[in-house]
This record gives C-alpha cells, sequence and structure tokens, in this order.
C-alpha cells in the first residue's frame, strides 16, 4: 500500500512540473503581434499555428493527470481515518480526588466573621 501511495506522489510531482514547463512554453495574447512582423511562430517548430493545440492540449492531458493524482492521494490518506464523534470526545478523562470523611472543612475566606467597624470616634485614632 505504501509502494503505491509514494507512486501517486510520484505521478503528481511529475505532472505538476510538466504543467509549469507546458505554460511556461506557450505563447500569450500579446504574442501574436510579434509575429505578424516577421519573428516568432513563423519558424517555430510546430509550424505556424501547430504549437498552439498541441501545447494546449499536453496541458490538458497533465492536469487530467495531476487531478486524478490528488483524488487519488486524498482517498488514500483518508482511508484509515474515519472516527466517529467531535474532538472533544478524544480528550482523556480529568479525574478529581474524592474527599475523604475524617478531612476536616476549612473555612473559607469569604466565611471569616469580619471586625466591627466603631461608629463613633474621628479618623485616624485609635480606640481606646
Amino acid at each position: 500500500m505504501q509502494s503505491l501511495f509514494t507512486t501517486i506522489v510520484v505521478v503528481q510531482i511529475l505532472s505538476a512540473l510538466a504543467i509549469i514547463a507546458l505554460v511556461l512554453l506557450q505563447h500569450g495574447k500579446g504574442a501574436d503581434m510579434g509575429a505578424a512582423f516577421g519573428s516568432g511562430a513563423s519558424g517555430s517548430l510546430f509550424g505556424a499555428s501547430g504549437s498552439s493545440n498541441f501545447l494546449s492540449r499536453s496541458t490538458g492531458l497533465a492536469a487530467v493527470i495531476f487531478f486524478s493524482a490528488t483524488l487519488a492521494l486524498a482517498y488514500f490518506g483518508n482511508k484509515g481515518s474515519l472516527k466517529t464523534g467531535g474532538v472533544m470526545d478524544t480528550l482523556p478523562a480529568i479525574t478529581t480526588p474524592a474527599p475523604s470523611s475524617n478531612s476536616v472543612p476549612t473555612p473559607s475566606p469569604a466565611a471569616a466573621p469580619v471586625p466591627p467597624v466603631p461608629a463613633s470616634g474621628s479618623a485616624g485614632q485609635i480606640p481606646k
């Protein structure tokens, strides 16, 4: 199974490089004006109009191979990871220790008695 996965990755990389090369070889829309003055497509390897059809079809074929390899990689990469439930179901459970029966409860700071405020007297004096 691993060798099939590796083969598909190699096919995808080669098709991606072929797409890059074929796109760079093609003439853009602005190249037609330069060919009208005597340079460009008239002396090309594939003839005056044959290069655009050949390169376009080759690019399309390389794109089909690339997308097929991508779909195959997505299928094989996701084949063994079918899990039910959500992300929170996979977290480890947190356990808290149960309180023992002979432990003495400690009072919380909010339950401590508040000292009374003296009602009379001036501020800053210590009561006697």
